[in-house]
C-alpha cells in the first residue's frame, strides 16, 4: 500500500503543501518535473528544474497554533540523516535522467505555514523558501 494514498489530516495538510509550494515555484519561473518521486533512498517531494539547475524541494508544512512539540521551525526536522537520505535520492535521479554536462543541483527545503480560516478551510499563512539550504557538507558534519 502507497503510504501517500493514505489521506490522514497530517497527509492531506502535507499534501496542501506540496501542492502550494509546487503552485509558488511555477509562479518563480520553475518547472516541475516530479512530484513525489520515489528512489532507492527515499522520496523527494517535488524536483524543479530553473535554467540549467535542478533543485530537489523537501516541503515542510505546519499548523500554527498546533502543537509540534520542541522544533523550533519546520526545516529543523530536516535533520543530516534526511538531508543524506535525499542527497542520495537527488543523485540517483539525476543520474538516470539529467546526464547532461553543466547542470547544477540544489537542496532547497519550503516551509509552509497554514492556519485555519473563519470557514474552518485551510489558507497560507507564511511560506518561507531556503534555497540551498543544506548540501554535502552540512550532511555529513560531525560534531
Amino acid at each position: 500500500m502507497n503510504i501517500l494514498k493514505i489521506l490522514t489530516p497530517r497527509r492531506q495538510l502535507g499534501n496542501y503543501g506540496e501542492t502550494t509550494a509546487a503552485r509558488y515555484l511555477r509562479r518563480k519561473g520553475y518547472r516541475i518535473l516530479e512530484r513525489n518521486y520515489v528512489g532507492k533512498w527515499g522520496e523527494i517531494d517535488i524536483i524543479a528544474r530553473k535554467k540549467h539547475t535542478l533543485c530537489f524541494v523537501e516541503v515542510k508544512t505546519r499548523s500554527i497554533g498546533a502543537e509540534e512539540g520542541f522544533e523550533a521551525r519546520p526545516a529543523a526536522s530536516v535533520n543530516p540523516e534526511k538531508q543524506r537520505r535525499l542527497i542520495r535520492v537527488a543523485n540517483e535521479y539525476a543520474r538516470r535522467t539529467h546526464k547532461e554536462i553543466g547542470c547544477m543541483m540544489r537542496m532547497d527545503i519550503i516551509e509552509i505555514y497554514t492556519e485555519k480560516n473563519q470557514k474552518n478551510k485551510i489558507k497560507v499563512h507564511k511560506l518561507v523558501h531556503i534555497e540551498n539550504a543544506f548540501d554535502m557538507n552540512s550532511a555529513y558534519k560531525t560534531h
